[in-house]
């Protein structure tokens, strides 16, 4: 069932499917290296971004940490930003901007759960920078998990900042 492919290499026959013709029965670990060799630029793109995302998490998220106000997740709701008192035009633009800064931000986060970088960190930087409908309860649920808390409360005192000031759980703030 096996065909020689190469001195010492051997791969499985391959095997008929009739709506996609002939088709190996496994991938082999020669094909994946086929395979980065030819797409040789698309890994160079992948590790420079990684590289990008993993320097620029390093260098934003502590700065966006330190500028998080220490009573901030105390508050029963949220307080009106002063974003809504500016004129519409600006407000709005900020807000879009506001927005896809955080969209990407999650999108890093995510990408960084599984390459290098503070994953977790940076998605909830940008859960705190997008808008939706119970946002607030979502950050004041991820602020409790000890170690999110012990990591920013770090970088806090680090840069001289008080530690944020985490609401206990009641029966009332339980999800």
């Amino acid at each position: 069932m096996h065909t020689a492919l190469r001195a010492g290499h051997v791969r499985p026959a391959a095997v008929s499917v009739p709506e996609y013709g002939y088709r190996p029965a496994m991938i082999d670990m020669v094909d994946i290296i086929e395979w980065f060799r030819a797409h040789d630029s698309l890994m160079y793109w992948s590790a420079l971004g990684s590289a990008t995302t993993f320097v620029g998490s390093l260098i934003i998220v502590p700065i966006l940490v330190i500028r998080i106000p220490d009573d901030y997740f105390l508050a029963r709701r949220r307080r009106v930003s002063h974003w809504r008192r500016l004129h519409p035009v600006p407000g709005i633009a900020l807000l879009v901007l506001k927005n896809v800064c955080g969209i990407v931000f999650i999108v890093a986060g995510i990408a960084m759960l599984v390459l290098p970088g503070q994953g977790i960190l940076t998605i909830l930087i940008g859960v705190m920078l997008v808008n939706f409908p119970g946002k607030y309860r979502l950050e004041r649920r991820f602020i409790r998990v000890r170690p999110v808390a012990r990591s920013i409360n770090w970088m806090r005192s680090r840069m001289g900042q008080p530690p944020l000031r985490i609401p206990r759980r009641t029966r009332a703030s339980a999800p």
